[in-house]
């Protein structure tokens, strides 16, 4: 069963929580490592580092049980469209890769949650990936 709208928002903003947590916590250890990141070419590296540090994170949780910790607190655990089957890698990372344009084009693939007919995300009905209560 698809948890509720509001309960899956919730989940989404302590997902922020984390999000921002994760990217301090790489920023930071890349600044101990290589000193500031002065320069255009330095910047995109510290970027690209803090980005797949968060990459990381997520596709770790979803593929170890299909929860972050966010998800886990909100009871929200992600799952194949396929009920029984397990979540293929390549799922998701394009869900991964979906959902930020999904949350920051002005949250059309949040908003799309309202006409879906299952009620999933944007991101996740393209990813073949569904949110379901977890028990």
């Amino acid at each position: 069963m698809t948890p509720s709208l509001l309960r899956r928002l919730g989940s989404l903003l302590y997902e922020a929580l984390a999000f921002i947590a994760l990217w301090l916590l790489a920023s930071a250890l890349f600044t101990l490592l290589f000193g500031q990141a002065a320069s255009a070419s330095s910047r995109w590296v510290l970027q690209g580092v803090c980005l797949s540090v968060i990459a990381a994170y997520f596709l770790w949780c979803w593929s170890r049980g299909g929860q972050t910790l966010a998800m886990k607190t909100w009871r929200i655990r992600l799952a194949a469209m396929e009920p029984g089957r397990a979540v293929p890698l390549i799922a998701l990372i394009v869900r991964f890769i979906l959902a930020g344009p999904s949350i920051l084009l002005g949250g059309v693939g949040l908003w799309w949650a309202l006409v879906d007919r299952d009620g999933q995300f944007l991101h996740d009905r393209l990813a073949r990936t569904r949110l379901v209560g977890a028990e």
